[in-house]
């Protein structure tokens, strides 16, 4: 098997999530006994948490770069970032080291565009619903995506920030998300993607509209090219 770096820590519960997810699918393709070759720098979420302005993004795409840098020299042969916003500073990583990052939309919009979806919703974090970096990889897929409502926004970004990143699924937030995905299968989605690592703890797969998870896709994508089949 090839060993993987992962840059996680965004939040930690995030990399925990990633990390079971990629274990228990290479043990199921493995062996009851085979467990992941990886590399993991937790990095501290305080240096990269609410990003606001061009140069707090500036120092989150060093701080990234310095540690897919030290991955990479540590040998892992290719890169995951366990966190769907900190893929608007992807490019500027992937230009810093020799190995491949496994970018988190890429493998969602294929995973959607073979399934034919045709029209979806986006759900995450404030950059992730209103700006392009995300957005851009399914619409080149030829996935339309509805417009983010901002009522919708400001509700998730809460949801997100305020209580999953700290470990809280309430049944309040369970609720407001219900809602939302029901809302947007009235106004036409096919699908709905999780642009946020935590959000699956408040968005059962068992939906309104067919969910897919970007966490599971990518560590999924993981495990394939741990096993060698990327």
């Amino acid at each position: 098997m090839r060993k993987l770096g992962l840059i996680g820590g965004m939040s930690w519960r995030s990399t925990r999530t990633y990390y079971e997810h990629i274990n228990r699918l290479v043990e199921a393709r493995a062996g009851s006994n085979a467990s992941a070759p990886l590399l993991i720098e937790n990095l501290d979420f305080r240096e990269v948490v609410r990003l606001s302005n061009d140069e707090d993004w500036a120092r989150a795409a060093g701080v990234l770069t310095e540690s897919a840098r030290r991955l990479e020299a540590a040998g892992a042969g290719a890169l995951v970032v366990a966190a769907n916003s900190m893929h608007k500073v992807y490019d500027q990583v992937a230009q810093a080291v020799s190995v491949p990052i496994l970018h988190i939309a890429d493998c969602v919009a294929e995973r959607m565009a073979a399934k034919g979806v045709k029209k979806a919703a986006l759900l995450g974090t404030r950059p992730v619903m209103l700006e392009n970096f995300y957005r851009q990889k399914l619409i080149e897929r030829e996935i339309e995506l509805l417009p983010p409502e901002m009522n919708d926004v400001e509700t998730l970004d809460r949801i997100i920030y305020g209580e999953l990143i700290q470990g809280k699924a309430t049944r309040q937030a369970e609720r407001a998300c219900k809602t939302i995905i029901t809302n947007l299968a009235q106004d036409g989605a096919q699908a709905i993607v999780l642009g946020c690592t935590e959000l699956e703890m408040v968005v059962p797969v068992a939906n309104v509209l067919p969910i897919y998870d970007g966490t599971r896709i990518h560590a999924e994508a993981a495990a394939e090219w741990i096993l060698g089949s990327e």
